[in-house]
């Protein structure tokens, strides 16, 4: 059995197809399919079967390739290996928003690799999830407890909400209202609007929390944000700033192979730090 192969059939494993497998690593499709059917005549049994145009582990090939995680873990270790006795050597990928890369990791990440010479963070911005299941992340941040799932979890904290009005408008009679789209209707926040019946009235409308931020700074909006995102405009002078009863919980999660990896927990800690140092 050749290391390479198990490296491509993860990469399948992580991409859902020989094509983004392919561009990933970098080689042509031709041969991932190729090195994949040698692997599979090698172990004797189908490591994929495509549903829906996605390759899914076989129940076989899931409990092989959780086998390959942990070696490409090892591997990893060795091919980073360095003259430092016990120089921690890993990249970890982090799957969060963009609020959150930006407000409370962006500027944190630097002096937490100074201080870990042997890491990587590599930092998956974006305001839709990736598929923790098919390992497209490491660790991920995210704004509602998962009801189930092969991955370990810790509550970073909860986030609370200020409701934020200009005091003087220009121009309009009334501010216009900035809020989720329809798709995040279950979120404390949009609750909030939908039960004081203003949600249908807004008409700025947008999933990121940096955009809304945005459109309240104009003074022109009304909208909610999270502490974490608003500890200036709740001291500025120009919004009346209402804290309200609402709460959101925020969760870690983390790929199962990594829990005895001390470069992990390490991870781990400096990312609690961070949330630990939100005001509310």
């Amino acid at each position: 059995m050749n290391w390479d192969d198990l490296r491509i059939a993860l990469a399948v494993q992580q991409t859902g197809t020989y094509l983004a497998a392919a561009a990933r690593l970098q080689i042509d499709e031709t041969t991932v399919s190729r090195r994949m059917a040698r692997l599979e005549k090698s172990i004797g049994f189908t490591l994929f079967d495509a549903v829906d145009g996605v390759r899914q582990p076989t129940p076989r090939g899931a409990e092989m390739l959780r086998h390959a995680v942990r070696m490409s873990g090892e591997a990893a270790k060795i091919a980073g290996l360095r003259d430092k006795v016990g120089l921690p050597t890993a990249t970890f990928r982090l799957a969060t928003t963009d609020s959150i890369a930006v407000e409370l990791l962006g500027a944190a990440v630097p002096p937490f690799l100074a201080k870990n010479p042997g890491l990587r963070v590599e930092l998956l911005a974006s305001t839709e999830n990736v598929n923790f299941s098919r390992w497209e992340a490491d660790f991920a941040i995210r704004p509602r407890k998962p009801e189930k799932g092969d991955f370990i979890i810790t509550k970073l904290g909860d986030w609370v909400f200020y409701l934020f009005t200009p005091k003087e408008l220009r121009d309009i009679d009334e501010p216009l209202l900035c809020a989720y789209p329809e798709g995040l209707d279950a979120s404390p926040e949009s609750q909030f609007l939908i039960a004081a019946g203003l949600k249908d009235k807004a008409r700025c409308l947008s999933k990121n929390l940096l955009v809304i931020r945005k459109m309240l700074e104009t003074g022109l909006c009304s909208g909610i944000l999270p502490s974490f995102v608003c500890q200036d405009l709740v001291e500025d002078d120009r919004f009346d700033a209402q804290r309200l009863e609402i709460t959101r919980e925020i969760w870690l999660l983390m790929q199962p192979h990594l829990k005895q990896e001390p470069s992990a927990r390490a991870f781990v800690d400096w990312i609690k730090k961070c949330f630990a140092e939100i005001r509310v």
